[in-house]
């Protein structure tokens, strides 16, 4: 048994279970899949496949140990998640319990069509790039990967050799390579110029925007999908517009659909054609929904972008 969660069970058991009692988890299963909520989706990593433009991180928010209270809420936000169209997940064996909290999450839920995993290998993690991978598959409760990234770039050149190796004997879907915070931009950039990567994961929000400069065009580029993390730059975004108490501005509600802050904040980035996806976390479903619902029509122009940046400045 996993020590990490005292109450999770194997996933050789979980399986079991599953096969068990298939009939009674293909309701709630069906219901979670049944329901896109019209979505906004795009292409990426140069396939004719989709992903939702709104998906999800676990940084923090999931890291909550073995509370079973906490595991039950989290489970909730995955729910919910799924309800309203998600399909990416992030995670990372640096987020502490997270990749367990998912495994409990799937197990409560069974696995929706529409997850596209994203997991991480990280040399402080321990053990190379397969066992890792394997490990964090056990934590998840899942057969595969849909994406696994380098995280921050640690020994990027073994790891993501390893993963290589990994995409062409089907272990793993799809690799990638991962920075936030605006850090070693020019270190990515030479991996996206050399490296046949699918994904590319870096911070761009309405106040980080280096990476317009060179690499989100880079990525339309070469055809390179592109997740934003930090998209509320750690939640002080959100938290200086409350502080100012400022409303939200007519224009944008009339022309870009937005009701709230949130909307307006990740409208800002998913409307950006280099970006795939914007994957902001919770601990909380209603904050959940906000989010899901800033990846709806209509979505914001170019001159409407550039009216929304304008905005940010100026408060």
């Amino acid at each position: 048994m996993n020590p990490r969660i005292k109450h999770r069970i194997t996933r050789r058991q979980s399986l079991t279970l599953i096969g068990a009692t298939f009939a009674a988890m293909t309701l709630p299963t069906a219901s979670l899949l049944a329901n896109t909520g019209g979505i906004q989706q795009k292409t990426f990593a140069g396939t004719d496949k989709k992903l939702p433009v709104i998906g999800m991180g676990t940084w923090r928010t999931f890291n909550v140990g073995n509370d079973p209270d906490l595991l039950d809420a989290r489970t909730e936000v995955v729910k919910a998640f799924f309800e309203h169209g998600g399909g990416l997940i992030d995670s990372s064996p640096m987020y502490g319990s997270a990749p367990d909290v998912m495994g409990y999450a799937l197990q409560q839920l069974g696995t929706p069509e529409s997850l596209f995993s994203a997991e991480k290998v990280w040399s402080p993690a321990g053990g190379s790039a397969r066992e890792q991978v394997a490990e964090l598959k056990d934590r998840w409760t899942v057969n595969h990967f849909d994406l696994v990234q380098v995280h921050n770039l640690t020994d990027w050149r073994d790891h993501l050799a390893a993963l290589q190796e990994m995409k062409t004997e089907g272990v793993i879907r799809h690799v990638g390579i991962t920075t936030s915070h605006g850090r070693r931009h020019r270190e990515i950039e030479q991996i996206m110029t050399s490296e046949d990567i699918d994904f590319v994961q870096l911070t761009y929000n309405i106040t980080h925007r280096e990476a317009e400069n060179r690499l989100l065009p880079l990525a339309e580029e070469r055809g390179i999908g592109v997740i934003a993390n930090r998209p509320y730059d750690g939640g002080s975004l959100i938290k200086h517009l409350k502080r100012r108490n400022a409303p939200l501005p007519e224009w944008a509600q009339k022309e870009c659909g937005c009701t709230t802050w949130a909307d307006f904040l990740l409208k800002f980035i998913v409307s950006h054609p280099a970006i795939t996806c914007a994957i902001p976390a919770t601990t909380q479903v209603e904050h959940l929904r906000e989010n899901m619902r800033a990846g709806h029509a209509p979505m914001p122009s170019p001159d409407a972008r550039q009216r929304m940046a304008a905005t940010i400045e100026s408060l």
